[in-house]
Protein backbone atom coordinates (compact mmCIF):
# COMPACT_ATOMS: atom_id res chain seq x y z
CA UNK A 1 0.00 0.00 0.00
CA UNK A 2 1.50 3.26 -0.60
CA UNK A 3 2.67 5.86 1.35
CA UNK A 4 1.26 9.96 0.96
CA UNK A 5 3.11 12.82 1.25
CA UNK A 6 1.20 15.65 1.29
CA UNK A 7 2.75 18.76 0.21
CA UNK A 8 1.28 22.57 1.25
CA UNK A 9 2.58 26.01 1.40
CA UNK A 10 1.99 28.96 3.67
CA UNK A 11 3.05 32.89 3.97
CA UNK A 12 3.09 33.79 0.02
CA UNK A 13 2.89 31.36 -3.38
CA UNK A 14 5.69 30.99 -5.29
CA UNK A 15 7.74 29.07 -3.06
CA UNK A 16 8.34 26.39 -4.64
CA UNK A 17 6.53 23.71 -3.88
CA UNK A 18 6.23 21.84 -7.18
CA UNK A 19 10.34 22.31 -7.31
CA UNK A 20 10.21 20.89 -3.52
CA UNK A 21 8.00 17.80 -4.41
CA UNK A 22 9.84 16.91 -7.84
CA UNK A 23 13.42 16.88 -5.78
CA UNK A 24 11.48 14.96 -3.38
CA UNK A 25 10.76 12.68 -5.69
CA UNK A 26 13.83 12.13 -6.92
CA UNK A 27 15.68 11.77 -3.93
CA UNK A 28 12.97 9.02 -2.76
CA UNK A 29 14.13 7.60 -6.05
CA UNK A 30 17.57 7.42 -5.82
CA UNK A 31 16.63 5.00 -2.59
CA UNK A 32 15.20 2.68 -4.87
CA UNK A 33 11.45 3.48 -3.97
CA UNK A 34 8.75 4.07 -6.44
CA UNK A 35 7.20 7.46 -7.28
CA UNK A 36 4.78 9.64 -8.52
CA UNK A 37 3.42 13.00 -7.95
CA UNK A 38 0.23 14.94 -8.38
CA UNK A 39 -0.83 18.35 -8.06
CA UNK A 40 -4.51 19.42 -6.72
CA UNK A 41 -5.80 22.85 -8.07
CA UNK A 42 -8.08 24.86 -6.07
CA UNK A 43 -9.03 27.07 -9.35
CA UNK A 44 -12.36 26.17 -10.75
CA UNK A 45 -11.53 25.88 -14.37
CA UNK A 46 -11.82 21.93 -15.41
CA UNK A 47 -7.90 22.58 -16.55
CA UNK A 48 -5.75 25.54 -17.53
CA UNK A 49 -6.25 24.73 -21.14
CA UNK A 50 -7.99 27.96 -21.85
CA UNK A 51 -6.47 30.19 -19.64
CA UNK A 52 -3.65 32.59 -20.94
CA UNK A 53 -0.30 32.28 -20.18
CA UNK A 54 -0.06 35.23 -18.50
CA UNK A 55 -2.60 33.95 -15.95
CA UNK A 56 -1.18 30.61 -15.21
CA UNK A 57 2.16 29.84 -17.21
CA UNK A 58 2.52 27.28 -19.67
CA UNK A 59 0.13 24.16 -20.25
CA UNK A 60 1.95 20.87 -19.89
CA UNK A 61 0.55 17.76 -21.94
CA UNK A 62 0.61 14.49 -20.98
CA UNK A 63 1.19 11.60 -23.29
CA UNK A 64 -2.74 10.99 -22.72
CA UNK A 65 -3.92 14.31 -23.85
CA UNK A 66 -4.19 15.92 -20.75
CA UNK A 67 -3.83 19.89 -20.53
CA UNK A 68 -2.14 20.26 -17.22
CA UNK A 69 -0.32 22.71 -14.44
CA UNK A 70 3.51 23.25 -15.41
CA UNK A 71 4.57 21.79 -11.93
CA UNK A 72 3.95 18.28 -14.05
CA UNK A 73 7.17 19.56 -15.96
CA UNK A 74 9.17 19.52 -13.15
CA UNK A 75 7.71 16.58 -11.70
CA UNK A 76 8.41 14.56 -14.82
CA UNK A 77 11.95 16.37 -15.57
CA UNK A 78 12.92 15.67 -11.92
CA UNK A 79 11.49 11.95 -12.06
CA UNK A 80 11.62 10.63 -15.46
CA UNK A 81 8.10 9.17 -14.53
CA UNK A 82 5.98 10.23 -17.61
CA UNK A 83 2.70 12.43 -16.28
CA UNK A 84 -0.88 11.34 -16.59
CA UNK A 85 -4.24 13.01 -16.77
CA UNK A 86 -4.78 11.21 -13.10
CA UNK A 87 -2.10 12.82 -11.69
CA UNK A 88 -3.37 16.43 -12.06
CA UNK A 89 -6.87 17.55 -10.39
CA UNK A 90 -9.04 20.54 -10.25
CA UNK A 91 -12.02 22.29 -8.24
CA UNK A 92 -13.30 22.74 -11.50
CA UNK A 93 -13.13 19.39 -12.69
CA UNK A 94 -14.09 17.83 -9.59
CA UNK A 95 -17.30 19.78 -9.44
CA UNK A 96 -18.44 19.17 -13.15
CA UNK A 97 -18.06 15.59 -12.05
CA UNK A 98 -20.10 15.83 -8.82
CA UNK A 99 -22.95 18.20 -10.76
CA UNK A 100 -22.70 15.64 -13.55
CA UNK A 101 -23.91 12.52 -11.40
CA UNK A 102 -26.20 14.85 -9.37
CA UNK A 103 -28.42 15.53 -12.62
CA UNK A 104 -27.93 12.14 -13.07
CA UNK A 105 -29.71 11.09 -10.07
CA UNK A 106 -26.54 9.05 -8.81
CA UNK A 107 -26.95 10.42 -5.09
CA UNK A 108 -30.51 9.04 -5.02
CA UNK A 109 -32.34 12.06 -3.57
CA UNK A 110 -29.11 13.05 -0.88
CA UNK A 111 -28.17 16.60 -0.48
CA UNK A 112 -25.03 17.15 -2.14
CA UNK A 113 -22.22 18.79 -0.14
CA UNK A 114 -18.33 19.29 -0.13
CA UNK A 115 -18.75 17.17 3.23
CA UNK A 116 -18.56 14.53 2.06
CA UNK A 117 -19.05 14.45 -1.68
CA UNK A 118 -16.82 17.08 -2.80
CA UNK A 119 -13.98 15.54 -0.19
CA UNK A 120 -14.94 11.93 -1.35
CA UNK A 121 -14.11 12.72 -4.78
CA UNK A 122 -10.53 14.31 -3.83
CA UNK A 123 -9.79 11.13 -1.55
CA UNK A 124 -10.43 9.16 -4.56
CA UNK A 125 -8.59 11.08 -7.05
CA UNK A 126 -5.77 11.27 -4.56
CA UNK A 127 -5.62 7.27 -3.84
CA UNK A 128 -6.46 6.18 -7.79
CA UNK A 129 -4.11 3.80 -9.31
CA UNK A 130 -1.54 3.83 -6.83
CA UNK A 131 -1.37 0.39 -5.11
CA UNK A 132 2.12 -0.48 -7.44
CA UNK A 133 3.65 2.41 -5.81
CA UNK A 134 6.01 3.20 -2.43
CA UNK A 135 5.22 6.93 -1.81
CA UNK A 136 2.66 9.18 -3.65
CA UNK A 137 3.28 13.00 -3.30
CA UNK A 138 0.29 15.45 -3.63
CA UNK A 139 1.11 19.30 -4.18
CA UNK A 140 -1.45 21.27 -2.36
CA UNK A 141 -2.02 24.54 -4.42
CA UNK A 142 -2.39 27.78 -3.58
CA UNK A 143 -1.72 28.95 0.14
CA UNK A 144 -2.86 27.83 3.87
CA UNK A 145 -6.59 29.60 4.34
CA UNK A 146 -7.22 30.47 0.60
CA UNK A 147 -10.66 29.59 0.90
CA UNK A 148 -10.15 27.77 -2.80
CA UNK A 149 -8.30 25.09 -1.32
CA UNK A 150 -10.14 24.52 1.95
CA UNK A 151 -11.98 21.21 0.88
CA UNK A 152 -8.41 19.98 -0.11
CA UNK A 153 -7.26 20.44 3.29
CA UNK A 154 -10.31 19.05 4.91
CA UNK A 155 -9.83 16.25 2.74
CA UNK A 156 -6.03 15.48 3.28
CA UNK A 157 -7.00 15.18 6.85
CA UNK A 158 -9.52 12.86 6.79
CA UNK A 159 -6.82 11.07 4.47
CA UNK A 160 -4.52 10.60 7.39
CA UNK A 161 -7.34 8.95 9.44
CA UNK A 162 -8.80 6.91 6.72
CA UNK A 163 -5.56 5.18 5.88
CA UNK A 164 -3.93 5.29 9.42
CA UNK A 165 -0.71 5.50 11.46
CA UNK A 166 2.51 5.71 9.19
CA UNK A 167 0.53 5.93 5.82
CA UNK A 168 1.05 9.55 5.55
CA UNK A 169 3.20 12.72 6.31
CA UNK A 170 2.35 15.85 5.78
CA UNK A 171 4.97 18.57 4.57
CA UNK A 172 4.69 22.48 5.03
CA UNK A 173 6.61 24.94 3.27
CA UNK A 174 6.72 27.96 4.49
CA UNK A 175 8.55 31.84 3.52
CA UNK A 176 11.61 33.10 6.68
CA UNK A 177 11.64 36.71 5.36
CA UNK A 178 15.30 38.67 6.09
CA UNK A 179 14.24 42.18 7.40
CA UNK A 180 17.35 44.93 6.48
CA UNK A 181 16.16 47.18 8.49
CA UNK A 182 16.42 44.68 11.51
CA UNK A 183 19.27 42.99 10.61
CA UNK A 184 17.51 39.58 11.21
CA UNK A 185 15.24 36.50 9.61
CA UNK A 186 11.53 36.79 11.48
CA UNK A 187 10.05 33.17 11.92
CA UNK A 188 6.75 34.61 12.68
CA UNK A 189 5.49 34.33 9.85
CA UNK A 190 6.28 30.62 9.61
CA UNK A 191 4.56 30.13 13.32
CA UNK A 192 1.27 31.96 12.50
CA UNK A 193 1.14 29.62 8.83
CA UNK A 194 1.58 26.23 11.05
CA UNK A 195 -1.04 27.46 13.29
CA UNK A 196 -3.71 27.90 10.60
CA UNK A 197 -2.73 24.65 8.91
CA UNK A 198 -3.18 22.98 13.15
CA UNK A 199 -6.45 24.97 13.21
CA UNK A 200 -7.75 22.85 9.85
CA UNK A 201 -6.68 19.61 11.95
CA UNK A 202 -3.24 19.47 10.50
CA UNK A 203 -0.18 19.29 12.12
CA UNK A 204 3.43 19.41 9.62
CA UNK A 205 5.51 16.41 10.36
CA UNK A 206 8.05 18.47 8.52
CA UNK A 207 8.66 22.31 7.81
CA UNK A 208 10.83 23.47 4.65
CA UNK A 209 11.95 26.97 5.43
CA UNK A 210 12.13 29.24 2.24
CA UNK A 211 14.91 31.95 3.09
CA UNK A 212 17.62 34.14 1.06
CA UNK A 213 20.01 33.67 4.22
CA UNK A 214 21.18 30.73 6.02
CA UNK A 215 18.80 29.29 8.84
CA UNK A 216 21.16 30.17 11.86
CA UNK A 217 20.97 27.26 14.60
CA UNK A 218 18.95 29.59 16.96
CA UNK A 219 16.30 30.09 14.80
CA UNK A 220 15.89 26.76 13.91
CA UNK A 221 15.37 25.65 17.45
CA UNK A 222 12.78 28.18 17.77
CA UNK A 223 10.84 27.15 14.98
CA UNK A 224 10.83 23.86 16.36
CA UNK A 225 9.76 24.77 19.32
CA UNK A 226 6.63 26.97 18.56
CA UNK A 227 5.81 24.75 15.24
CA UNK A 228 5.92 21.66 17.33
CA UNK A 229 8.24 19.60 14.92
CA UNK A 230 11.50 18.00 15.48
CA UNK A 231 15.00 20.12 15.40
CA UNK A 232 15.69 17.82 12.52
CA UNK A 233 12.73 18.30 10.54
CA UNK A 234 13.30 22.37 10.00
CA UNK A 235 14.54 22.07 6.52
CA UNK A 236 16.66 25.65 5.05
CA UNK A 237 15.79 25.93 1.81
CA UNK A 238 18.44 28.55 0.18
CA UNK A 239 18.25 30.26 -3.07
CA UNK A 240 19.94 27.83 -5.40
CA UNK A 241 22.51 28.30 -8.78
CA UNK A 242 20.26 26.43 -10.87
CA UNK A 243 17.38 24.88 -10.34
CA UNK A 244 18.67 21.38 -10.99
CA UNK A 245 20.89 21.92 -7.25
CA UNK A 246 17.76 21.95 -5.44
CA UNK A 247 17.78 18.28 -5.23
CA UNK A 248 21.23 17.90 -4.24
CA UNK A 249 20.70 20.99 -2.01
CA UNK A 250 17.53 19.11 0.05
CA UNK A 251 19.69 16.23 0.85
CA UNK A 252 22.34 17.53 1.80
CA UNK A 253 19.96 19.67 4.39
CA UNK A 254 18.12 16.28 5.13
CA UNK A 255 14.82 16.37 3.72
CA UNK A 256 14.54 12.85 2.53
CA UNK A 257 15.28 11.42 5.79
CA UNK A 258 13.65 13.68 7.21
CA UNK A 259 10.45 12.48 5.44
CA UNK A 260 11.46 9.01 6.17
CA UNK A 261 11.42 9.19 9.80
CA UNK A 262 8.11 10.90 10.08
CA UNK A 263 7.45 7.75 8.11
CA UNK A 264 9.35 5.52 10.99
CA UNK A 265 11.31 4.67 8.21
CA UNK A 266 15.47 5.42 9.35
CA UNK A 267 16.86 3.96 6.29
CA UNK A 268 20.97 4.67 6.17
CA UNK A 269 21.25 3.20 2.44
CA UNK A 270 24.04 5.84 1.09
CA UNK A 271 22.51 7.73 -1.61
CA UNK A 272 24.03 7.72 -5.22
CA UNK A 273 23.58 11.00 -6.95
CA UNK A 274 26.35 11.26 -8.97
CA UNK A 275 24.12 12.02 -12.29
CA UNK A 276 23.05 14.89 -10.19
CA UNK A 277 26.58 16.44 -9.54
CA UNK A 278 27.39 15.65 -13.20
CA UNK A 279 24.42 17.58 -14.25
CA UNK A 280 25.24 20.28 -11.90
CA UNK A 281 29.11 20.29 -12.72
CA UNK A 282 28.25 21.08 -16.40
CA UNK A 283 25.96 23.79 -15.42
CA UNK A 284 28.97 25.11 -13.31
CA UNK A 285 31.52 24.48 -15.57
CA UNK A 286 30.63 25.13 -19.17
CA UNK A 287 33.03 24.69 -21.67
CA UNK A 288 31.38 27.62 -24.05
CA UNK A 289 28.20 29.72 -24.70
CA UNK A 290 26.01 30.42 -26.93
CA UNK A 291 23.17 32.97 -27.37
CA UNK A 292 19.75 31.72 -28.89
CA UNK A 293 16.62 34.32 -29.34
CA UNK A 294 13.10 33.23 -28.98
CA UNK A 295 10.85 35.34 -30.64
CA UNK A 296 7.57 34.80 -29.55
CA UNK A 297 4.21 36.23 -28.12
CA UNK A 298 4.08 35.73 -23.96
CA UNK A 299 7.78 36.63 -23.24
CA UNK A 300 6.99 38.77 -21.08
CA UNK A 301 6.13 35.66 -18.61
CA UNK A 302 8.96 33.09 -18.62
CA UNK A 303 6.73 31.18 -17.49
CA UNK A 304 4.74 31.15 -20.22
CA UNK A 305 7.50 29.10 -22.16
CA UNK A 306 8.98 26.88 -19.10
CA UNK A 307 9.29 23.52 -20.47
CA UNK A 308 11.10 25.15 -23.75
CA UNK A 309 13.42 27.05 -21.22
CA UNK A 310 14.23 24.05 -19.56
CA UNK A 311 14.57 21.85 -22.62
CA UNK A 312 17.28 24.75 -24.27
CA UNK A 313 19.43 24.19 -20.55
CA UNK A 314 19.19 20.47 -21.09
CA UNK A 315 20.62 20.67 -24.94
CA UNK A 316 23.49 22.89 -23.36
CA UNK A 317 24.23 20.37 -21.00
CA UNK A 318 24.52 17.70 -23.77
CA UNK A 319 26.79 20.03 -25.33
CA UNK A 320 28.59 21.31 -21.87
CA UNK A 321 27.71 25.18 -22.72
CA UNK A 322 25.74 27.71 -21.14
CA UNK A 323 22.79 28.70 -22.95
CA UNK A 324 22.25 32.58 -22.87
CA UNK A 325 18.23 32.63 -23.75
CA UNK A 326 17.36 36.14 -25.21
CA UNK A 327 13.36 36.72 -24.99
CA UNK A 328 11.90 38.95 -28.07
CA UNK A 329 8.54 39.57 -28.24
CA UNK A 330 7.64 39.05 -32.00
CA UNK A 331 5.96 42.56 -32.46
CA UNK A 332 9.57 43.90 -32.88
CA UNK A 333 10.12 42.51 -35.99
CA UNK A 334 6.64 44.42 -37.49
CA UNK A 335 7.13 47.23 -39.93
CA UNK A 336 10.30 48.83 -40.54
CA UNK A 337 12.13 48.48 -37.27
CA UNK A 338 15.65 49.08 -37.43
CA UNK A 339 16.66 47.37 -34.49
CA UNK A 340 15.08 44.53 -35.08
CA UNK A 341 17.58 43.50 -37.51
CA UNK A 342 19.97 43.93 -35.19
CA UNK A 343 18.44 42.10 -32.45
CA UNK A 344 18.34 38.75 -34.47
CA UNK A 345 22.33 39.66 -35.75
CA UNK A 346 23.76 38.84 -31.93
CA UNK A 347 22.10 35.61 -32.01
CA UNK A 348 23.60 32.27 -32.89
CA UNK A 349 20.06 30.47 -33.71
CA UNK A 350 16.79 31.55 -33.58
CA UNK A 351 13.58 29.57 -32.18
CA UNK A 352 9.99 30.89 -32.66
CA UNK A 353 7.62 28.61 -30.45
CA UNK A 354 4.14 27.67 -30.06
CA UNK A 355 1.23 30.25 -29.51
CA UNK A 356 -2.44 31.01 -30.24
CA UNK A 357 -3.63 33.78 -32.61
CA UNK A 358 -2.19 36.44 -34.96
CA UNK A 359 -1.04 39.18 -32.71
CA UNK A 360 2.62 38.79 -33.67
CA UNK A 361 2.47 36.30 -36.40
CA UNK A 362 4.03 38.76 -39.35
CA UNK A 363 6.97 39.53 -36.51
CA UNK A 364 7.57 35.21 -35.99
CA UNK A 365 7.44 34.88 -40.13
CA UNK A 366 10.14 38.23 -40.67
CA UNK A 367 11.86 36.07 -38.26
CA UNK A 368 11.73 33.27 -39.96
CA UNK A 369 12.96 34.96 -43.44
CA UNK A 370 15.85 36.31 -41.50
CA UNK A 371 17.20 32.69 -40.20
CA UNK A 372 16.34 31.10 -44.00
CA UNK A 373 18.23 34.05 -45.59
CA UNK A 374 21.33 34.66 -43.27
CA UNK A 375 21.79 30.69 -42.45
CA UNK A 376 21.21 31.05 -38.98
CA UNK A 377 19.98 27.85 -37.11
CA UNK A 378 16.48 27.90 -36.85
CA UNK A 379 13.97 26.09 -35.33
CA UNK A 380 10.31 26.11 -35.57
CA UNK A 381 7.88 24.73 -32.80
CA UNK A 382 3.99 24.26 -33.49
CA UNK A 383 2.88 27.86 -34.43
CA UNK A 384 6.53 28.56 -35.08
CA UNK A 385 6.51 25.25 -38.02
CA UNK A 386 3.46 27.14 -39.65
CA UNK A 387 5.27 30.45 -39.80
CA UNK A 388 7.75 28.54 -41.27
CA UNK A 389 5.61 27.29 -44.10
CA UNK A 390 3.81 30.37 -44.58
CA UNK A 391 7.01 31.95 -44.92
CA UNK A 392 8.25 29.51 -47.74
CA UNK A 393 5.21 29.98 -49.13
CA UNK A 394 5.33 33.60 -49.86
CA UNK A 395 8.69 34.26 -50.38
CA UNK A 396 10.13 30.38 -52.13
CA UNK A 397 6.96 28.88 -53.62
CA UNK A 398 5.53 32.05 -54.83
CA UNK A 399 2.55 31.95 -53.16
CA UNK A 400 2.78 35.64 -51.88
CA UNK A 401 -0.61 35.92 -50.45
CA UNK A 402 -0.35 32.83 -48.44
CA UNK A 403 -1.76 32.71 -44.60
CA UNK A 404 -3.25 30.96 -41.90
CA UNK A 405 -7.25 30.87 -42.02
CA UNK A 406 -6.34 31.28 -37.67
CA UNK A 407 -6.15 34.74 -38.73
CA UNK A 408 -9.40 35.04 -41.11
CA UNK A 409 -10.01 34.40 -44.72
CA UNK A 410 -7.22 33.64 -47.26
CA UNK A 411 -6.90 33.29 -50.51
CA UNK A 412 -4.01 30.51 -50.04
CA UNK A 413 -4.56 28.57 -46.52
CA UNK A 414 -1.33 27.19 -46.36
CA UNK A 415 -2.48 26.74 -42.62
CA UNK A 416 -6.09 25.21 -41.83
CA UNK A 417 -8.32 24.07 -39.19
CA UNK A 418 -7.71 20.33 -38.59
CA UNK A 419 -11.34 19.19 -38.17
CA UNK A 420 -10.45 15.26 -37.98
CA UNK A 421 -7.64 12.87 -37.19
CA UNK A 422 -6.87 9.24 -36.30
CA UNK A 423 -5.71 8.12 -32.46
CA UNK A 424 -5.64 4.51 -31.80
CA UNK A 425 -7.30 3.26 -34.51
CA UNK A 426 -10.38 5.74 -33.90
CA UNK A 427 -11.27 9.16 -35.38
CA UNK A 428 -11.25 11.86 -34.00
CA UNK A 429 -13.22 15.01 -35.10
CA UNK A 430 -13.77 18.28 -33.67
CA UNK A 431 -16.24 21.78 -35.40
CA UNK A 432 -15.28 24.69 -36.25
CA UNK A 433 -17.39 26.37 -33.67
CA UNK A 434 -17.27 23.96 -31.18
CA UNK A 435 -15.58 24.30 -27.21
CA UNK A 436 -12.18 25.50 -27.09
CA UNK A 437 -11.63 23.25 -23.90
CA UNK A 438 -9.52 20.13 -24.53
CA UNK A 439 -10.43 20.08 -27.99
CA UNK A 440 -7.26 20.15 -29.46
CA UNK A 441 -5.08 17.55 -31.06
CA UNK A 442 -4.09 16.77 -27.36
CA UNK A 443 -1.03 14.24 -26.66
CA UNK A 444 1.03 11.88 -27.81
CA UNK A 445 0.92 10.63 -32.26
CA UNK A 446 3.34 8.45 -34.02
CA UNK A 447 5.18 9.88 -37.07
CA UNK A 448 7.19 8.31 -39.89
CA UNK A 449 10.35 9.79 -40.39
CA UNK A 450 12.00 10.36 -44.51
CA UNK A 451 14.99 8.34 -45.27
CA UNK A 452 17.99 10.54 -45.42
CA UNK A 453 16.31 13.39 -43.79
CA UNK A 454 18.55 15.36 -41.42
CA UNK A 455 15.20 14.80 -38.56
CA UNK A 456 16.17 11.15 -39.14
CA UNK A 457 19.76 11.43 -38.48
CA UNK A 458 18.84 13.47 -35.46
CA UNK A 459 16.57 10.70 -33.91
CA UNK A 460 18.29 7.63 -35.17
CA UNK A 461 15.26 6.30 -35.94
CA UNK A 462 12.58 6.52 -38.48
CA UNK A 463 9.29 6.07 -36.41
CA UNK A 464 8.91 8.61 -33.21
CA UNK A 465 6.36 9.63 -30.66
CA UNK A 466 6.07 13.29 -29.21
CA UNK A 467 3.23 14.90 -27.76
CA UNK A 468 0.61 17.80 -29.93
CA UNK A 469 -1.28 20.75 -28.66
CA UNK A 470 -2.36 22.09 -31.92
CA UNK A 471 -6.09 23.07 -33.64
CA UNK A 472 -4.52 23.53 -37.10
CA UNK A 473 -2.35 22.05 -39.57
CA UNK A 474 -0.49 22.84 -42.77
CA UNK A 475 -2.76 22.24 -45.10
CA UNK A 476 -1.40 18.91 -47.52
CA UNK A 477 -2.65 20.28 -50.69
CA UNK A 478 0.58 22.63 -50.57
CA UNK A 479 3.00 20.05 -50.31
CA UNK A 480 4.32 19.87 -53.61
CA UNK A 481 4.35 23.62 -53.56
CA UNK A 482 6.45 24.23 -50.74
CA UNK A 483 8.51 21.01 -51.58
CA UNK A 484 9.65 22.92 -54.72
CA UNK A 485 10.02 25.77 -52.29
CA UNK A 486 12.94 23.81 -50.57
CA UNK A 487 10.86 23.12 -48.19
CA UNK A 488 11.10 19.23 -47.28
CA UNK A 489 8.53 17.46 -45.88
CA UNK A 490 10.78 14.90 -43.98
CA UNK A 491 7.81 13.56 -41.13
CA UNK A 492 4.75 12.72 -41.63
CA UNK A 493 1.84 10.74 -40.11
CA UNK A 494 1.54 7.26 -40.22
CA UNK A 495 -1.61 7.79 -42.76
CA UNK A 496 0.44 10.48 -44.69
CA UNK A 497 -1.81 12.84 -44.34
CA UNK A 498 -0.64 15.34 -41.27
CA UNK A 499 2.53 17.00 -42.01
CA UNK A 500 4.82 16.67 -38.60
CA UNK A 501 8.04 18.20 -39.18
CA UNK A 502 9.86 20.18 -42.31
CA UNK A 503 13.61 20.73 -42.45
CA UNK A 504 15.80 22.84 -45.18
CA UNK A 505 18.31 20.52 -46.82
CA UNK A 506 19.95 23.79 -48.45
CA UNK A 507 20.47 25.61 -44.43
CA UNK A 508 22.89 24.67 -41.68
CA UNK A 509 20.00 23.58 -39.28
CA UNK A 510 15.98 24.76 -40.26
CA UNK A 511 13.66 22.13 -38.82
CA UNK A 512 9.87 22.97 -38.07
CA UNK A 513 8.02 20.62 -35.82
CA UNK A 514 4.38 20.98 -35.60
CA UNK A 515 4.59 19.00 -31.95
CA UNK A 516 6.65 19.88 -28.44
CA UNK A 517 9.62 18.21 -28.17
CA UNK A 518 10.28 20.59 -25.01
CA UNK A 519 7.62 18.08 -23.22
CA UNK A 520 10.01 15.68 -23.05
CA UNK A 521 13.19 16.59 -22.30
CA UNK A 522 15.05 15.97 -18.88
CA UNK A 523 18.44 16.96 -17.40
CA UNK A 524 19.48 14.04 -17.60
CA UNK A 525 18.00 12.57 -20.94
CA UNK A 526 18.22 15.89 -22.95
CA UNK A 527 15.63 15.73 -26.06
CA UNK A 528 17.70 15.15 -29.05
CA UNK A 529 16.20 17.91 -31.41
CA UNK A 530 17.10 20.66 -28.56
CA UNK A 531 20.79 18.97 -27.99
CA UNK A 532 21.32 19.29 -31.86
CA UNK A 533 19.50 22.51 -32.29
CA UNK A 534 22.36 24.14 -29.23
CA UNK A 535 25.20 22.12 -31.49
CA UNK A 536 24.23 23.92 -34.29
CA UNK A 537 23.93 27.15 -32.33
CA UNK A 538 27.76 26.15 -31.15
CA UNK A 539 28.81 25.60 -34.83
CA UNK A 540 27.67 28.79 -35.68
CA UNK A 541 28.74 30.77 -32.85
CA UNK A 542 32.59 29.95 -33.82
CA UNK A 543 31.91 31.51 -37.89
CA UNK A 544 30.41 34.87 -36.36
Amino acid sequence: MARFIFITGGVVSSLGKGLMAASLAALLQERGFKVRIRKFDPYLNVDPGTMSPYQHGEVYVTDDGAETDLDLGHYERFSGVPSRRSDNITSGRIYQNIIAKERRGDYLGATVQVIPHVTDAIKTFARDDTDDLDFVLCEIGGTVGDIESLPFIEAIRQLKNDLGRGKVVFVHLTLVPYIAAAGELKTKPTQHSVRDLTSFGIQPDVLVCRTEHPLPDGERSKIALFCNVPKEAVIPALDAKSIYDVPLHYHAEGLDKAVLSAFGLNIETPLDLNRWKEISNRLANPEGEVTIGVVGKYVGLPDAYKSLHEALVHGGIANRVKVNIVWLDAEMFEGNNPEAAEALSSLHAILVPGGFGERGSEGKIAAVKFAREHKVPFFGICLGMQMACIEGARNTAGLKNASSSEFGPSEEPVIGLITEWERDGEREERAADGDLGGTMRLGAYPAVLKAGSQITEIYNSREITERHRHRYEVNIHYKEALEKGGLVFSGMSPDGLLPEIVERPDHPWFIGVQFHPELKSKPFDPHPLFSSFVAAALKQSRLV
